[in-house]
């Protein structure tokens, strides 16, 4: 059946379907050997939604051979007996039990490919190259309500928000390069950000005029994905960085940091929601959850963490670090100053000899006490790399 066997799919008589999501499925055939996660998976979702029969349609005369050629061993009167039971019993037992097992292998095999395109498409997102630690101006853009704007610092900190209103119905151009002079004149950015969502393209054809016509060369403009950002601006860590804020207000902040550090911001939303999957909601969602989050884990570990800028919800991905352990460091940070070693978090509650073993080498602290601590190597190999330094009559700094 799963060689040969044809996934065939038809309409339902009688169940509308307005929009003709399924249209393509009314009447469908292709191998169940050859048939891609995407069809399997849309094949599924009109099944499980009531808009479509499907079943792995296979010629008879084939398994019925095979279990004739098993079962009668030598022809006498029974024969004609025996070939009905077989008949009946691959017709009644065998075919659904057959088509049970190759659906949930087919389902299994679209969960994977589709988990794998989700995972692929998550890491490149993460891993996108970060502009930098650079003064962002953020746009969300909105036509009806107005772009919200906010200024975040070369640390990600929030400086400013307020709102232009340079699209219709209100096209008010003159206000809407006043306040982006202001604002740029002010906090010394260095980049703008524009949101991906609802007339992007025309406030983006905006602020690039104002840079030209401001002849504000020192100062560029990129559009930002904003999948998630309306996700992170409700959910609870949002609130506990910017409780007095509006949610809109949040939003932009989140699309001006994905800029500066995309990996340090999209690790504050749930993988699912950063929306760059088909059919996640079809797929096994464990095995979808458990396969994201080893994603975010690798690439947190991969890029390493700075940590002295980083947010708890980007300290919680690094081996050994928990959620717990992860605000203790943020805690002992705010009181204590930024760390001027890794040895430093020796000094944090909760953070023990193993955890330390685990977590140092992906930790990184830029202009620290030992140059070292910039670098993948773990403390406990420090004095390997002092003896090859002191080989080549090199510092160590030269040698990094």
């Amino acid at each position: 059946m799963m060689e040969d066997g044809i996934v065939a799919s038809r309409a339902i008589e009688g169940v509308e379907d307005p929009e003709g999501k399924y249209k393509m499925y009314a009447d469908f055939r292709e191998p169940a050997s050859k048939i891609p996660s995407h069809r399997m998976l849309a094949i599924r979702r009109g099944a499980k939604e009531g808009h479509l029969y499907f079943e792995i349609e296979l010629d008879a005369a084939r398994p019925l051979a095979y279990l004739k050629s098993k079962v009668l061993r030598a022809p006498g009167e029974w024969t004609p007996h025996l070939e009905q039971a077989i008949e009946d019993a691959f017709a009644r037992l065998v075919n659904p039990s057959i088509q049970t097992e190759v659906r949930l292998e087919l389902k299994d095999r679209s969960d994977e490919e589709a988990i794998k395109v989700f995972r692929e498409n998550l890491e490149n997102l993460l891993l996108a190259p970060p502009a930098g630690m650079l003064p962002v101006l953020a746009v969300d853009p909105g036509i009806r309500t107005g772009c919200k704007l906010a200024v975040v610092d070369d640390t990600g900190k929030f400086l400013e928000h307020a709102v232009m209103y340079p699209l219709e119905p209100r096209n008010d151009l003159a206000g809407a390069v006043r306040t982006l002079a202001s604002l740029i004149a002010r906090h010394n950015v260095r980049a703008i950000a524009i949101g991906n969502g609802t007339g992007s393209r025309e406030t983006s054809g905006f602020v690039r005029d104002f840079l030209r016509q401001a002849k504000l060369e020192n100062v560029f403009s990129v559009v930002v994905s904003e999948s998630g950002a309306s996700v992170y601006s409700a959910s609870d860590i949002a609130r506990q960085e910017f409780p007095d804020l509006d949610l809109t207000v949040r939003g932009a902040i989140s699309i001006g940091r994905r800029l500066q550090d995309p990996l340090a911001e999209l690790v504050k939303i749930d993988p699912k929601s950063i929306g760059v999957g088909q059919y996640q909601h079809d797929v096994d969602q464990k095995r979808l959850k458990q396969s994201l989050e080893a994603t975010v884990e690798s690439s947190v570990n991969r890029v390493g963490v700075d940590l002295n800028t980083a947010s708890w919800a980007l300290l919680r991905y690094v081996a050994g670090i928990n959620e717990r352990t992860a605000q203790k460091i943020v805690e002992y940070r705010n009181e204590k100053g930024r760390f001027r070693s890794r040895v430093q978090l020796m000094a944090v509650p909760g953070f023990g000899p193993k955890t330390f073993e685990q977590a140092a080498g992906f930790l990184r602290i830029r202009g620290g006490e030992n140059p070292l601590d910039m670098t993948a190597v773990h403390p406990e190999s420090y004095a390997v790399v002092e003896k090859i330094a002191a080989s080549l009559g090199a510092g160590i700094a030269e040698l990094i």
